[in-house]
């Protein structure tokens, strides 16, 4: 068997790598908002538990785990994708058209590589998959 034949038979572990790495980045964003882990909220921002941040806060944190352990991956991490949809036109779209320009290149990413995992579920390692098994 090729080098890329067996490399292209990692592809749903690497779906599961990916998924996994960023259900923790993602975690991060919202771990911010409550805790000041892994760093503090700018000096004078209050994030209040029921504000719009508060509650994009709760999706990223709590939605971040899930998708790191790969529980209810596909209805997760399509809110997590509207709410990063949202994120962008809402808070770096008027500042110019460009994700490069306006900062919204992490916010573009998220809303789409959730997207996809809505769509194309965990992958084997993950809660989910071990759900499903007999």
């Amino acid at each position: 068997m090729s080098f890329a034949a067996r490399w292209e038979g990692l592809a749903p572990e690497l779906k599961s790598v990916l998924r996994i790495v960023l259900g923790f980045l993602f975690m991060q964003h919202g771990l911010m908002k409550f805790t000041g882990w892994p760093m503090p909220m700018p000096p004078g921002v209050d994030v209040s538990l029921m504000s719009q941040t508060g509650i994009g806060g709760i999706i990223e944190g709590v939605g971040g785990f899930l998708l790191l352990i790969g529980l209810f991956t596909r209805p997760v991490a399509f809110v997590a994708s509207g709410e990063m949809a949202v994120a962008y036109f809402q808070f770096h779209f008027p500042n110019g058209v460009w994700p490069m320009v306006n900062q919204g290149e992490t916010a573009v990413l998220y809303c789409f590589v959730w997207l996809y995992f809505s769509a194309a579920g965990a992958g084997p390692w993950s809660v989910d998959a071990a759900m499903k098994k007999p």
